[in-house]
């Protein structure tokens, strides 16, 4: 028999390997190396509060034996039991359809692959392409070519984390391991292993095209399909239950259960719904810009100018104030060595969103700097769609400001204008390092800053796209973050507008058997408004497949 102690608040130098860790461990629960039975790191952050010496701080788990005695009068180390996550299939109805789940983000994707687990034999159905051939349509977008409203950042396998820096951090309280399992289930399908242990754990997007492709092929080893191509565009509904799907106006696909991981875009499924008197609730989210600075210059502040960035990951941050108006205004998403992407989906409207590599090896650190919004902002405040009307408004004035390319700003020129040019702007592309300098003509100096971005870009006055009480905010907040990151502020800070996809505009309502007012229908994820973030959305396909199987027999015991 053997037990598992965790040894919390290992502090060791920034130039370090495992066996120091593991050694440090040892000591500090008073037991010895050859009694380890096994080790693990479940925990690795950096330590910056004394820049003038920046440590990595440990976590680890020692297995040893039951009877082998170590220090309990030292708080940080504690027994502790592993969570094991290992939900049963325990539903009694046979099965007369296989269920569907109706998109391949994350929330689809963990659902599907439970389901696939325990023979259910889930139907995938996603309106967008498979990840690779949605790569090279989001590619080409980004090069000038036309947008596909079904293949684009928001729309395709993988979601709309797909592009994105592919962070794993939750605020959502796990007590049955389903945190654990995601992250398990990402690193046996090509993630890197250090996303289980990391403070702040993130795949990137290069790597994190591979994963999903893994993960889907995983799907339809245990049994599921996919359907790419393949909109929902009716439900077929009899006495408040749902019997069928219909796809692409061509095709009705009976089912038992249908899975609603939509993604916080799908706004003619939305209205699809409300058609069928499907209940939902306008939600609050908010909005503002992505906005970015060096990143060496947020590194030095962060690490301090002593510390050896070649043995630190690229620094980020995270902001929070109330506005003067009341407004909550806060960093959102934010990507260390990244670049802002066009993250369009409707033609005639722009979004963009923050996109970062595995190396997160950009020269600039960018992040949306938002503001609360409410319903009372929206058109009608009664009417359950009426927050996607809100972006849809913002999207059309930023695309008609960047005459269909990102529109950016300088901070100083957003909040003053320009004195001498009246906030004209002049953009510079340099093809070969898809870089994109803007520069005010009118100044005396000729300040020139570059800024990372994948799509092209144009000059605009910004402040015409938001009503007053947001921009008002988002200065306020700009200049309150440069408390604590001193330069936040700095005129030439780049503004690329319009981060408005932060959440879901609209929550579909579910009951605590997580299905919606029409049985059988099940509302999941971050397009549903039950989730935030990759790992919260897939955490929620996770609880939505345990409903199902507490409900339906297998389809394949």
């Amino acid at each position: 028999m053997t037990k598992t102690i965790r040894v919390s608040g290992i502090s060791v130098p920034l130039r370090h390997d495992r066996e120091q860790v593991f050694r440090k461990a040892c000591r500090t629960a008073g037991i010895r190396g050859r009694d380890v039975r096994r080790s693990q790191i479940v925990r690795q952050s950096v330590d910056a509060r004394h820049k003038e010496d920046v440590k990595y701080i440990y976590s680890v788990d020692l297995t040893i034996e039951q009877h082998t005695a170590y220090n309990r009068r030292d708080g940080r180390v504690r027994e502790v039991s592993p969570m094991v996550y290992a939900p049963k299939a325990c539903g009694s109805i046979p099965i007369s359809a296989p269920p569907a789940v109706i998109g391949a983000g994350p929330a689809g994707l963990f659902c599907a692959y439970l389901l696939a687990r325990h023979g259910y034999r889930p139907l995938v159905f996603e309106r967008g392409k498979r990840v690779d051939e949605r790569q090279a349509d989001v590619e080409r977008f980004w090069n000038g070519g036309t947008l596909l409203p079904d293949s684009n950042v928001q729309f395709g396998e993988g979601g709309a984390g797909t592009f994105s820096d592919g962070k794993l951090n939750t605020l959502v309280r796990d007590k049955c391991g389903r945190n654990r399992f995601v992250l398990e289930t990402f690193v046996s399908c090509g993630a890197p292993g250090d996303i289980l242990y990391a403070g702040r754990p993130h795949i990137g997007t290069d790597v994190l095209r591979t994963v999903v492709a893994n993960m889907r092929d995983e799907i339809l080893r245990m049994g599921g399909q996919f359907c790419f191509s393949s909109k929902i565009t009716d439900l077929v509904i009899k006495n408040h239950r749902l019997h069928a799907l219909e796809i692409n106006r061509e095709q009705i696909v009976p089912v038992s259960a249908a899975v609603l991981a939509i993604g916080h875009s799908a706004r003619d499924t939305f209205e699809m719904l409300r058609k069928h008197n499907i209940l939902m609730e306008p939600k609050a989210f908010a909005v503002g810009m992505r906005v970015e600075h060096p990143q060496d210059e947020i590194n030095r502040i962060q690490y301090g100018s002593r510390a050896d960035l070649s043995l630190l990951p690229a620094a980020s941050y995270k902001l929070t104030h109330r506005a003067a108006n009341g407004r909550s205004v806060y960093s959102f998403c934010m990507c260390p060595g990244g670049y802002v992407v066009n993250a369009s989906s409707e033609p005639g409207h722009l979004t963009v969103n923050g996109m970062s590599d595995r190396a997160r090896d950009s020269r600039n650190a960018n992040s949306a700097i938002i503001v609360s919004v409410t319903p009372e902002d929206f058109p009608d405040p009664d009417d359950p769609l009426s927050g996607a009307a809100f972006q849809r408004d913002l999207e059309e004035k930023a695309w008609r400001a960047g005459r269909g390319k990102i529109p950016q700003q300088r901070f100083g020129d957003f909040e003053h204008g320009c004195a001498m040019c009246g906030a004209h702007l002049l953009s510079c592309t340099d093809s070969e390092t898809d870089t994109h300098l803007l520069s005010c003509t009118g100044s005396e100096t000729g300040t020139r800053v570059s800024s990372c971005t994948k799509g092209l870009t144009a000059q605009a006055n910004l402040r015409d796209i938001f009503p007053d009480a947001v921009s008002d905010a988002f200065i306020d907040g700009m200049h309150a973050f440069s408390g604590k990151i001193p330069g936040f502020d700095r005129e030439d800070t780049i503004l690329s507008a319009v981060e408005s996809r932060t959440s879901s505009p609209v929550r579909i309502l579910r009951g605590e058997d997580f299905q919606s007012s029409v049985r059988g229908l099940y509302p999941c994820g971050e397009g549903a408004g039950y989730a935030g973030g990759i790992t919260s959305a897939a955490m929620d396909g996770l609880k939505t497949a345990e409903a199902i199987m507490a409900v339906y027999k297998e389809d394949n015991p």
